[in-house]
């Protein structure tokens, strides 16, 4: 430090302590400054934090809504679904109980047609007893379609898979369209190697039907070739026509029920009902069978079905029953339709059997007390007045007697629980209408 004389610090000295004064004071500004800086970021940040909880709380509140939304519609959604099934399953059952009513008077009809055609009858009246039974037989199978479109629709069809051998299957089709083919004038060809899928074997022999039934309805000239063959692990079968074909804008429909395209509606063949492509893919969608449809309207149709291939073979069918004649054998009746009760004596009578017929087990049990000859077989109606079963009548039948008795259970009720009592019980199921023929073939065998 310099001083004057006087004691006192010169200038120069004065600016060196201001200076370092002023380098203080910066340093101590910008330390402050600093510090300034650093907690208007925490409170940025703490700013930010309270902004984000809030939007965090919003958004929480609306997806806790959103999902309180979506627990109520799914709730709705059960609700409707399982109110969709009752709903469906009363509609079967009503179909069922509808179906039994109706093919009542069907079967009777059938088999009054069937009686009256073995009867010396002229021509004519023969050939209006043919249109008859096939009126009756498209009434049949239009109530059966759509019993079984409701069972489909259901779900409670239950396919069977097993091994399945397509020559056997094919050759059956074939031989039993056949004739019909060659009424026509058209070919119908089978090409089958010795395959065995996996499927259930009469659902599959029903869509296969329905195919070629569909190719012979609408061929006019040419033929149908029914053919399998490996592709891709697998079997495709093809049911391929030369018929009308079908428009590319119909191709999507044809699987819809009571659809017709417009050049198979205008064939001159007799038209079908247009059911039997929407069974053909309900059936093929339970097997989990992909099908597939290609057509060019003036040259024809395939249709393709996909089925797994089976490592193992299928098992030979039981051989086909043996007819035998029925002369003198005593057949009892009981069926609480009136109608049908006739027409079935009548039939069994022009078949040279001995017939008694009763409404109910209470006629059966009088006619015994009576000292009426026990029967040599039975034909037994499943449902009869009053919540009764012909079942009851079998059993108490065949308690009067040593040697085992047949019993043909007849109904139209087409449900599992009825088919499960007839096997229990040890009898033979019998379908209505009754194919005269099957019933016959099946008494011969029966009392053979």
């Amino acid at each position: 430090m310099t001083l004057h004389p006087n004691g006192l610090e010169t200038d120069a000295s004065l600016r060196r302590r201001i200076e370092k004064l002023e380098r203080i004071n910066a340093a101590l500004m910008s330390h402050v400054e600093r510090s300034m800086d650093q907690r208007g970021s925490a409170y940025s940040l703490f700013q930010t934090a309270i902004m984000l909880e809030g939007r965090v709380r919003t958004r929480t509140e609306e997806l806790t809504g959103l999902m309180h939304r979506l627990e109520r519609s799914n709730e709705a959604l059960a609700a409707a679904k399982e109110e969709a099934e009752t709903a469906n399953r009363s509609k079967t059952r009503f179909l069922a109980a509808a179906s039994h009513d109706l093919l009542q008077p069907v079967n009777a009809a059938r088999l009054s047609i069937s009686a009256l055609a073995d009867l010396d009858v002229p021509p004519e009246a023969r050939t209006i007893a043919g249109q008859v039974e096939r009126g009756l037989q498209t009434i049949e199978d239009l109530i059966k379609t759509l019993l079984d479109i409701s069972k489909l629709d259901a779900g409670i069809v239950r396919p069977q898979l097993q091994p399945v051998f397509l020559p056997d299957l094919l050759a059956e089709l074939a031989e039993s369209f056949k004739p019909f083919a060659e009424r026509k004038g058209l070919r119908l060809a089978v090409r089958c190697p010795d395959l065995t899928v996996v499927s259930d074997g009469v659902l599959l022999q029903r869509i296969l039907q329905n195919l070629v039934s569909n190719a012979v309805r609408y061929t006019g000239a040419g033929g149908i070739v029914l053919a399998a063959r490996r592709r891709a692990g697998g079997v495709r079968v093809e049911v391929t026509d030369t018929g009308c074909g079908i428009a590319a804008e119909e191709c999507a429909l044809v699987f819809d029920e009571f659809f017709r395209g417009g050049a198979r509606s205008s064939s001159g063949d007799e038209p079908g009902l247009g059911l039997g492509l929407s069974i053909v893919r309900r059936m093929a969608q339970a097997l989990d069978h992909p099908l597939t449809l290609a057509s060019r309207p003036g040259h024809g149709t395939r249709v393709t079905l996909s089925l797994p291939l089976s490592a193992v073979p299928a098992a030979a069918a039981p051989p086909a029953p043996v007819a035998t004649r029925l002369s003198g054998a005593h057949v009892l009746v009981v069926e609480n339709d009136a109608s049908t009760a006739d027409a079935l004596a009548r039939l069994l009578q022009n078949w040279d059997a001995q017939v008694s017929t009763f409404r109910d087990l209470a006629g059966v049990r009088a006619a015994v007390a009576a000292g009426a000859a026990l029967p040599d077989i039975l034909v037994l109606d499943y449902h009869l007045d009053d919540g009764a079963c012909g079942l009851d009548v079998a059993a108490y039948l065949r308690g009067r007697r040593l040697d085992p008795l047949p019993v043909i259970v007849t109904t139209a009720d087409h449900t599992a629980e009825v088919e499960e009592r007839v096997a229990a019980a040890g009898a033979e199921l019998v379908r209505k209408p009754i194919k005269p023929a099957q019933l016959r073939s099946l008494l011969t065998f029966m009392l053979a």
